[in-house]
């Protein structure tokens, strides 16, 4: 049963699932059914792709996930970020709105869920954090603007090219004179709508009497108050026939499960796309579902989420869907709504069934201006330009890969960018680990605690040089120790000992032992000893095993503080 549960979450569960949590669970389903079916739609458009394949994304991916997640309060789905990677992957091997496009989105959305599972049963869940937060910060604030902007399209009326600002804001240029005025003017009112209603309506709620829980659930229900309102007029005074476009027929009814036709090469060259997706995917839906889980004192398994998710994603292909992963948005009503339980998945994706096979027809007259006026209030709030102030006061390299990682983005699409975001990470990350910081220490005075004399007034012995090492020896920086200590040799012309403190040493790789060994024989040419002190146990284990310890010159001592009084009755 423990491996049930541990394979099986939702097996844990469901053992102590009660009506009070059925109850809960139905209601918050029901809010979030209700903004799901515009998001999905609008998500699916975004990824170029019919709006039916949004809601197809939104059923089998909500119960697979349910069985086979770890959080009980993420809400899955398609997702703006993804959606634009999607259309910017897929648009490299199809033509937009050919019948092959789609079949590659649906193909991309199985090979990132067998990616995804692939990680989540060899437990490299671990890769994801390649992704640093400013990297993920950068990357999402930039997205945000490429496909605000992206949406321009179906604000103004016009027909636009890429997926980066290097080929979108030419297309805009070029197309501007077009503009439909009665689209212009539908989106333009459906953007005021929507953030009076974001910034407003719960105020106005509060005012009226309504209690402040409900109010703020209803003040989520902006876009689908714009979606009713939008919908009637076009259809009432027959808005399609001057033009204003609309979504159309929406087929009814689910399609049957099966996968499209593919070919291995069309894997391997789908599959670095795919991973892209995944991680970021991932990356996103770990830190929602944590930031949940730490609110109702529960446990987020890294590993296992990376199999609901890719779960979600392959059940999601098999739908005729894309790919998806957690969301924030519909996350946060989950959770305000009252969800208890992954069962609230469940249910709203049976509403959204319901509403493929019976209620289709309402959606004939939904404007496209409306869906791209949703998406870019949405993804609006997920620009954070705070973010790179703050990143910038506290850490310029993390802010080079923040910066290059927006610049990128913006200029040559997502998937470079966040290449970019990931390259300049570790470039910063081997720049500053290749130069260790190296302090010589002394003695605070009436204690055992030994400090950098650049920074404290301590006590030193001309005849002892202590340098303390604050990083990790490895192939990349063991030569830059190596310098160090014979420069402060050379600086001192009556030292016999030279203590390493290693206080902050994780790791000594290779290429640093054989450092050691070469710094060893030569301060022992020289008639000086050098000794180690604080060596973690870890560290020692690799220690006992080679020539160093037992050619050392001097000794290792536990504490500083032993080191320096055992030297010091050396030299008397």
């Amino acid at each position: 049963m423990k491996t049930l549960e541990q394979w099986i979450p939702a097996a844990r569960w469901l053992k102590t699932y009660n009506k009070h949590e059925i109850s809960a669970d139905l209601l918050a389903s029901l809010v979030v059914t209700i903004m799901l079916i515009p998001q999905s739609l609008a998500y699916a458009m975004l990824a170029g792709l019919p709006p039916s394949m949004g809601l197809y994304a939104s059923i089998l991916p909500l119960i697979a996930y349910a069985i086979f997640g770890s959080s009980r309060t993420l809400a899955v789905g398609p997702v703006a970020v993804v959606s634009m990677m999607t259309a910017a992957a897929v648009a490299n091997f199809a033509v937009p709105g050919s019948d092959e496009y789609i079949t590659t989105a649906i193909l991309l959305s199985g090979i990132s869920g067998l990616f995804l599972l692939a990680l989540g049963v060899l437990k490299l869940g671990f890769l994801a954090n390649l992704l640093s937060h400013p990297v993920i910060s950068g990357f999402i604030t930039a997205s945000a603007i490429v496909i605000a902007i992206s949406q321009l399209k179906h604000i103004l009326g016009i027909p636009l090219e890429g997926h980066a600002l290097i080929d979108i804001i030419p297309s805009i240029l070029n197309q501007i004179s077009y503009t439909h005025m009665p689209t212009l003017v539908l989106g333009i009112a459906s953007i005021s709508t929507l953030l009076l209603l974001r910034f407003h309506f719960t105020t106005f709620l509060l005012k009226i009497g309504i209690k402040k829980p409900v109010a703020a659930l209803l003040s989520k229900t902006g876009p689908v108050i714009v979606v009713i309102l939008s919908t009637s007029v076009v259809a009432m005074f027959a808005l399609d026939t001057i033009g204003i476009s609309i979504v159309g027929s929406v087929p009814t009814g689910f399609p049957a499960l099966k996968l499209p036709e593919f070919t291995y090469d069309q894997i391997i060259l789908l599959l670095p796309s795919a991973a892209l997706i995944s991680i970021v995917g991932f990356v996103e839906s770990v830190s929602v579902a944590q930031s949940f889980a730490a609110k109702k004192r529960q446990s987020i398994y890294p590993n296992q989420e990376l199999i609901g998710l890719g779960s979600a994603n392959i059940a999601s292909a098999l739908s005729s869907g894309f790919p998806v992963t957690g969301g924030f948005s519909r996350s946060v009503v989950s959770f305000d709504a009252g969800a208890k339980t992954p069962m609230t998945g469940v249910f709203s994706a049976l509403f959204i069934l319901i509403a493929l096979t019976f209620f289709t027809s309402l959606f004939y007259f939904l404007p496209k201006a409306v869906l791209a006026a949703t998406i870019i209030v949405a993804v609006l709030s997920l620009v954070d330009f705070k973010a790179i102030k703050d990143v910038w006061n506290y850490s310029k390299q993390d802010s080079a890969a923040m910066i290059g990682t927006i610049i990128v983005v913006l200029l040559y699409g997502v998937e470079i960018g966040i290449m970019t975001g990931v390259g300049v990470s570790i470039l910063m990350f081997l720049w500053h680990t290749s130069h260790p910081h190296i302090a010589v220490v002394g003695q605070v005075s009436g204690t055992e605690h030994f400090r950098n004399v650049e920074r404290f007034d301590v006590e030193t012995h001309a005849a002892i040089l202590t340098l303390r090492v604050d990083e990790s020896l490895y192939f990349a920086n063991a030569r830059v120790l190596e310098d160090k200590v014979v420069a402060k040799v050379a600086e001192g012309t009556c030292i016999t000992d030279v203590i390493l403190m290693c206080t902050a040493v994780n790791m000594i790789d290779a290429s640093a032992l054989e450092s050691l060994e070469a710094i060893s024989d030569r301060l022992q040419s020289a008639n000086i000893r050098l000794h180690l002190s604080e060596v973690k146990g870890p560290v020692m284990d690799k220690l006992q095993h080679s020539d160093l310890i037992q050619h050392l010159s001097g000794n290792v001592y536990l504490t500083q503080h032993q080191a320096v009084q055992a030297v010091q009755a050396l030299t008397h």
